[in-house]
């Protein structure tokens, strides 16, 4: 059986619904952008995230078009685009979508790596919900805090690093063929 092509299965244009969603998450990018970055109205922000807390967490995803970054979603999403290119991989690669498919997890799994920056410590949010709530200034722009909040021995989350665990196992699978050292990288990170 030959692989489909996403834009004819079942009469609807899955391939642009794929396009639309991964160029979702590049406006959703917080840091330095890439070069590559599709999203052109989009600059670079959150350029100092971290600094507050004396480590560096620059980069990941914005939150659901808010201006502040909460692991267990970002984790959630890694993890589940990182499955998502395991098994439907063939189909994505079909649709030319592949490699920003790809893009995306390492968007998010260079900043999860940022966010373990020793063992037992593991940083779940910058920025803070109910001030951003009440801001809608553009990332560019912003004003609000950006104190980092994290897990650590005295302060648990299992729910956070459990999560944040798998995506980064699930993404050292997507990168087992293409780059091995990443993916070692990312599992010696979710361990």
């Amino acid at each position: 059986v030959g692989v489909v092509p996403l834009a004819l299965a079942g009469g609807h244009d899955y391939g642009a619904a794929l396009s639309k969603s991964i160029l979702f998450f590049e406006a959703q990018r917080s840091g330095y952008l890439p070069g590559n970055q599709r999203v052109k109205w989009r600059g670079n922000s959150g350029l100092h995230d971290g600094k507050i807390n004396g480590v560096d967490l620059v980069g990941g995803y914005y939150d659901a078009g808010d201006n502040v970054k909460f692991g267990l979603p970002m984790a959630f999403t890694v993890t589940m685009m990182s499955w998502s290119i395991i098994e439907y991989g063939n189909q994505m690669g079909a649709s030319g979508e592949l490699g920003h498919a790809m893009d995306a997890v390492k968007w998010g799994t260079d900043y999860l790596m940022k966010a373990h920056p020793q063992p037992h410590v593991l940083y779940g949010e910058v920025g803070d919900g109910n001030t951003d709530h009440y801001c809608w200034q553009r990332p560019e722009d912003m004003t609000t805090s950006r104190y980092a909040y994290r897990v650590d021995q005295n302060n648990p989350g299992s729910d956070l690093a459990g999560e944040t665990a798998a995506a980064m196992a699930a993404a050292s699978i997507v990168f087992h063929r293409s780059n091995p050292a990443y993916s070692k990288q990312l599992l010696t990170h979710a361990y």
